[in-house]
């Protein structure tokens, strides 16, 4: 340990060793072990206090604890475990079988107390900075049975503070700013340091400040860290920023006090302390006389040596300008003065200029002396250039009649060479302003003549563009815009300003107001318009209507009588003459057309159309219609229903006067019958061959055109029926006139050796009910239905 801690630890020692003697009892057997500083409280037996002379003992109660507050020095690093202090009571007198038992903050780990003699002894390092106080209980309690002995006691153990914590600038490192050219003693900003050591106990947290770098500029306030200005006329321009290093130490400033230091960055802010000045005093600039207006004709620079606003200048000229050519502007970017022209120069008129101009700070310093601006001589030399054609004018306003013939000169337009040379001119129109060539221009006078005919009212106003180009170099080319404006003439009738159509009520009254009618017309004369509105002469005495000027250029048309009916004449043309006032006047005939409507009491029309008169009160076009629909529909349905039954009631056999198939007869009897034999030729089958063939039918009614086919011959005598049967069914199914069952007979005749038997009914011996036609229906569409009536006629039978 250095020398310095150990004369403190002696020095320590030597005060808990008087404090010690002084507190103890002097009559007291056992004395306390350890510093002591405060009260004492009760034990088991009396222990008188320390007293005065001359002052009696007083006796304690019951209780005989010697009690005080406990102190430990921190960072104590012995070999041994360092004693704290002793515990002791009354209790422990000659043989007692009792222990010292210690509870609380650390008991057991940092603090040790000997169960037989109560010392106290610190295991472990301590450090106030950590922990500053331990509260902990002690109680006696019996040595065999762990009984206490006296109610627990709690006393604190005191960690005494050492100078071990230097002193610490948290918040660094520091920036500060503060003006240039700042007072001495002027504040710049203030630093805090922090020592963990007790600020009670001693000087080990009493800080004091000093400046180790940063001499003769700054200067720092030992108590309050405050760094102010110690140098008179700091300018930013000569140095912009210093490094200041301040040291806090412990123990008052004292030698062997702990000491921690910290940098402040100190930056001067700019003041406008500074004029602007040109780089140099004369500028020369050469400026063709062609250059356009607002461009740039040279640059100036006046050098500030501030910074940011304080820095910024603006330009002017103040001498050689008094014409106005000439402009001169700040640039924000660079700061300098930009020169451009204002007006055409011309090399011809004026050939230099001598300006002074003057640059001046923006914000000047208010207490800053001295004028805050300079100047600077500017001489522009105008070079000349081949310039353009110029017009006598920019715009010429021109006029001319609308029924003004062809070739008619318009106007012209003249321009010269302004160059010294004087070249000639010639003039054009530039087409894509005169798409339709409505005028032309003489190339060597400029003189603009009409090339077609102008209306007003279609155009106006024509615009074109005329070009000047120099003979000599056709790259100069000057423009001027020529407005002509087409001058009215009474070209166009009035008419009305809308198709009008009015509309009458039939319980109008006579004078009646059914339409006020005004006119437009295209023309536009000086003077203004007025119409004069008349019939025309067939209408004069129009028995109807009539009119009336309103004197504000419109008429009113009214109803002469409240006769109209709409039964009568649903609709009224009233032909109307409109003459304007114009030279020579102009007039049309325009037609008014006038509905006669129903309308209501208040004179709201409600209806116009006649169909509409003679409905119901209340019952419209639209209902009518669709009542009418209905009742048809009825109708139909009524007929459907009607034709359905009729069909439905009829027989599906067919009646006998109805059938036309008289070769197929019902027999009812048994037996022959006239009917039977005479409803067919029995011959047929016992004589096949026929007459030459030809056989004639019975059914229908004889075609006197129908010959038997070229080249079909009868069969000699003794053909077969089946042969005879297959070509008379071949002709009927040819035949078109035959219907689809006239090859069906019935045969009495079996033919020659017929291995069927015969084929007709009469002679089998099975009645009809015993038949199945069935197969029939096999036979061909022909045939089925044949079989369809057999099995009706079956079932007839059988119902």
């Amino acid at each position: 340990m250095p020398k310095r801690s150990e004369e403190m630890l002696m020095d320590l020692w030597i005060s808990l060793l008087l404090v010690w003697i002084t507190c103890v009892p002097r009559v007291s057997a056992t004395p306390i072990v350890g510093p002591s500083k405060s009260t004492q409280t009760g034990g088991s037996a009396a222990v008188a206090s320390g007293l005065g002379e001359g002052q009696r003992l007083l006796s304690r109660a019951k209780r005989g604890w010697v009690w005080n507050q406990m102190f430990v020095l921190e960072e104590f690093s012995g070999p041994d475990p360092i004693l704290v202090g002793r515990l002791h009571t009354d209790l422990d007198v000659g043989g007692k079988n009792i222990k010292y038992v210690l509870a609380g903050e650390g008991a057991g780990t940092i603090f040790a107390i000997n169960e037989l003699t109560g010392d106290i002894h610190a295991m472990k390092r301590l450090d106030r900075e950590e922990k500053a106080e331990y509260t902990l209980t002690a109680q006696v309690v019996n040595a065999d049975t762990d009984e206490p002995l006296e109610p627990p006691s709690e006393f604190i153990i005191k960690v005494q503070d050492i100078n071990d914590n230097p002193p610490q600038f948290i918040e660094g490192p520091y920036r500060a700013s503060v003006p240039e050219m700042s007072a001495v003693g002027a504040p710049v900003t203030r630093v805090t340091a922090t020592d963990a050591d007790d600020p009670v106990y001693g000087n080990s947290a009493k800080l004091v400040y000093s400046i180790l770098e940063g001499q003769p500029y700054f200067s720092v306030d030992p108590n309050s860290a405050t760094i102010k200005i110690a140098l008179h006329g700091m300018d930013r321009e000569m140095r912009e920023e210093y490094l200041v290093v301040i040291q806090a130490k412990d123990m008052g400033g004292h030698m062997g006090g702990l000491s921690g230091t910290t940098t402040v960055t100190v930056t001067l802010t700019d003041i406008n302390d500074n004029p602007p000045k040109f780089s140099k005093s004369l500028y020369e600039f050469v400026i063709p006389e062609d250059l356009p207006i607002g461009k740039m004709g040279g640059k100036v620079k006046a050098n500030d040596r501030d910074i940011g606003d304080n820095a910024k200048s603006t330009y002017s000229i103040i001498e050689g300008d008094e014409q106005g050519t000439f402009e001169i502007v700040t640039d924000a970017q660079t700061q300098e003065g930009i020169l451009r022209v204002k007006k055409p120069l011309d090399f011809e008129s004026k050939r230099a200029y001598t300006l002074k101009v003057e640059a001046s700070n923006v914000r000047p310093e208010p207490s800053s002396s001295g004028p805050f601006k300079d100047t600077a001589t500017v001489k522009i030399v105008v070079e000349d250039s081949d310039e353009p054609p110029f017009f006598s004018k920019p715009v010429y306003l021109l006029e001319v009649n609308e029924n003004a013939p062809i070739n008619t000169v318009v106007g012209t337009v003249t321009a010269r060479d302004p160059d010294s040379s004087g070249s000639q001119v010639r003039y054009f129109i530039d087409r894509h302003t005169d798409l339709e060539r409505q005028f032309n221009i003489n190339v060597d006078d400029g003189k603009i003549t009409l090339a077609k005919p102008l209306d007003r009212e279609t155009d106006m106003w024509h615009n074109i563009t005329v070009t000047a180009t120099e003979v000599r170099n056709h790259s100069q080319i000057s423009r001027a815009i020529v407005a002509i404006r087409v001058m009215d003439i009474n070209d166009n009738a009035p008419e009305f300003a809308t198709e009008y159509e009015a509309f009458l009520c039939e319980n109008g009254k006579p004078g009646q107001v059914i339409q006020t009618v005004s006119a437009v017309d295209k023309d536009d004369p000086i003077q203004g318009h007025y119409f004069d509105y008349r019939l025309v002469p067939e209408m004069l005495n129009n028995p109807n209507f009539t009119i009336k000027n309103n004197q504000d250029n419109s008429i009113s048309v009214l109803a002469k009588h409240d006769t109209f009916r709409r039964q009568k004449q649903e609709m009224y043309f009233l032909p109307i003459i409109v003459t304007d006032n114009g030279n020579p006047p102009m007039s049309s005939t325009n037609t008014l057309t006038i509905r006669v409507c129903g309308c209501s009491k208040e004179g709201i029309v409600q209806s116009c159309n006649v169909e509409a008169y003679v409905l119901p009160i209340g019952l419209s076009m639209g209902a009518l219609i669709a009542i009418l629909a209905c009742i048809i529909l009825l109708l139909v349905i009524v007929v459907l229903f009607v034709t359905l039954r009729r069909h439905k009631n009829e027989p599906l056999i067919i009646k006998d006067d109805e059938d036309v198939r008289e070769n197929i007869i019902r027999y009812d009897d048994e037996g022959g019958g006239e009917e039977d034999t005479e409803a067919f030729d029995i011959a047929t089958l016992q004589n096949p061959d026929g007459i030459n063939g030809y056989l004639p039918r019975k059914d229908i009614k004889p075609d006197l055109q129908f010959m038997p086919r070229a080249g079909q011959h009868s069969g000699p005598n003794g053909v077969d029926v089946d042969e005879f049967i297959n070509v008379r069914l071949h002709e009927a199914d040819n035949d078109p006139t035959a219907p689809p069952y006239d090859s069906i007979q019935i045969y009495g005749y079996e033919g020659r050796g017929s291995i069927a038997g015969s084929l007709s009914s009469l002679e089998t011996a099975s009645s009809d009910s015993d038949q199945n036609y069935d197969y029939l229906r096999e036979w061909g569409p022909r045939f089925r239905r044949l079989g369809e009536l057999y099995s009706v006629g079956e079932s007839d039978r059988e119902t």
